[in-house]
């Protein structure tokens, strides 16, 4: 467990130039975001039940999909989200799947898959037209991803088991590997029990296996493809320094194109990658294309 007062000086730390931002930006509520599911809906519909219900939007930059309310509604009980044509999620973890190279990609992986908000972002980006293996270790968090893909009527073969022990002669065109982290970047600091599952030795811990899951990653993507690597992290632990591992003349990090104002963005000590500051938009996030030459 971290207080409050450690965890800002962590924060500090790290980010001495930028530090009140990202505190200010966990401090605050952010807006509720969702994104329309393509599967089973469109803008039309979903921006008709907004106007009928004078619900305040705003269209997301990143995203023709993605919606940020800014009115005090319930969405949680409406027949939208009920009958999964809407999903409810953060902007910042619809970006790693917007960031794929999935024009030239048919094998698809996405390696910790569960709830299946990434895995039924990318079904709906290739309408449903791709081979999708999602896969997910533990078996209750397995279960809770077939249904919320059954719901958006998203098609992926889901596989219980652990990403780092998958057969290596697999073989995919991009990979997703959305990794276990601590969750830094989106902690409410005015939530205890946020702080109270936060510590140092979860950060090394998530850092031991995002590497080991970093490693087959990259095993299995095919020579000439790109992979997202992602966390909702904002340390460098679980981030640059991970990556900073494998870098090499056939490792290297791709450029990410993606709408993003530079005042969403934190500094990095690496090329190329994205580390999304909080605020009442986004949670922190860390985004990196990294492509494998041969």
């Amino acid at each position: 467990m971290i207080t409050k007062e450690e965890y800002i000086e962590l924060i500090k730390k790290e980010y001495p130039n930028d530090y009140k931002d990202i505190i200010d930006g966990l401090n605050n509520k952010r807006y509720e975001t969702f994104r329309i599911n393509t599967l089973k809906s469109n803008n039309d519909e979903i921006i008709s039940f907004l106007n009928d219900n004078n619900i305040e939007y705003e269209i997301s930059s990143i995203y023709e999909n993605s919606f940020i309310i800014k009115s005090d509604y319930n969405l949680y009980d409406t027949h939208l989200l009920k009958e999964g044509k809407i999903y409810l999620q953060s902007l910042s973890s619809q970006i790693p799947p917007l960031c794929l190279d999935l024009n030239n990609s048919f094998d698809i992986l996405d390696m910790c898959a569960a709830p299946g908000g990434k895995t039924s972002l990318i079904a709906a980006l290739t309408n449903n037209e791709k081979s999708i293996m999602a896969v997910e270790q533990n078996k209750i968090r397995a279960e809770k991803l077939k249904y919320n893909l059954s719901l958006l009527n998203a098609k992926a073969n889901v596989f219980v088991t652990d990403s780092t022990k998958l057969d290596s002669f697999f073989r995919f065109d991009t990979i997703l590997l959305d990794a276990p982290c601590s969750g830094s970047g989106t902690i409410n600091l005015c939530n205890k029990k946020d702080l109270k599952n936060f510590s140092l030795l979860l950060v090394r811990n998530s850092s031991i296996i995002q590497k080991k899951l970093l490693k087959k990653a990259i095993e299995i993507l095919k020579p000439g493809s790109s992979m997202i690597y992602s966390t909702c992290s904002i340390l460098k632990e679980e981030n640059e320094l991970v990556l900073k591992e494998f870098l090499n003349k056939n490792i290297i990090l791709d450029k990410i194109d993606l709408n993003i104002d530079n005042d969403n963005l934190l500094p990095s000590i690496l090329p190329n990658v994205l580390t999304i500051k909080p605020n009442k938009y986004f949670e922190g996030f860390f985004i990196a294309k990294i492509k494998k030459i041969k």
